[in-house]
């Protein structure tokens, strides 16, 4: 159902910290169906996540392969649950959620959603209309949700932004296992997961 966007919370259901002490390959496939809130002046928005894809330390596609800390991968190091939004192509932010080891630097990239919350304000903010296209992208659930690099390294245990269960349980559905997208570096890793038959991923 289709929330509008000023009159619910899901802040009384954040994930708790303890969700993310596990092997993140394992937090990138527990995160589906799992909401992405983000509570903005303009109204709050959500999404529910269907495809997610992990980077790991041991990973050359990862920022932080072979422990490389610079000053955009530091928060990767960092406490699991926290944001890590960077800028990719010099145009588009990407959204992901720091996971592992504290010290690490691994993370999972949140590649799309399926809008549950704020559709009118993600629909402006988009400029598009079309339900499965607002968050159907790394790229394009950035947009859709009003999160910029302004919330880089915050805690996903609070508001602003954060990752909730959702209102009603979403019911039981098939995990796709698969290589990821868009990266010639460890291309062949089965490291992407999505919701089988969703209508809301990137690409099958």
């Amino acid at each position: 159902m289709m929330t509008p966007a000023r009159k619910f919370s899901f802040s009384h259901n954040i994930l708790p910290s303890h969700f993310y002490d596990y092997e993140t390959t394992a937090v990138a496939q527990a995160l589906l169906g799992k909401l992405l809130v983000h509570e903005t002046s303009a109204g709050i928005v959500a999404g529910r996540i269907v495809e997610t894809e992990a980077y790991l330390a041991d990973d050359p596609a990862c920022h932080a392969h072979g422990g490389k800390k610079t000053p955009r991968t530091e928060v990767m190091f960092g406490a699991p649950g926290t944001a890590y939004i960077y800028l990719i192509y010099g145009m588009h932010n990407c959204f992901n959620v720091v996971t592992g080891v504290e010290g690490v630097g691994e993370a999972v990239l949140i590649r799309a959603l399926e809008p549950v919350c704020g559709i009118e304000l993600m629909q402006v903010w988009r400029k598009q209309t079309a339900p499965h296209n607002l968050c159907s992208g790394p790229g394009k659930l950035v947009y859709a949700m009003g999160i910029t690099r302004a919330l880089n390294a915050l805690s996903l245990m609070e508001p602003p932004l954060y990752l909730a269960e959702p209102v009603a349980p979403p019911g039981k559905f098939n995990v796709v296992t698969t290589t990821r997208i868009g990266i010639s570096k460890g291309a062949d890793l089965p490291l992407r997961f999505y919701i089988k038959d969703s209508l809301f991923i990137s690409r099958k």
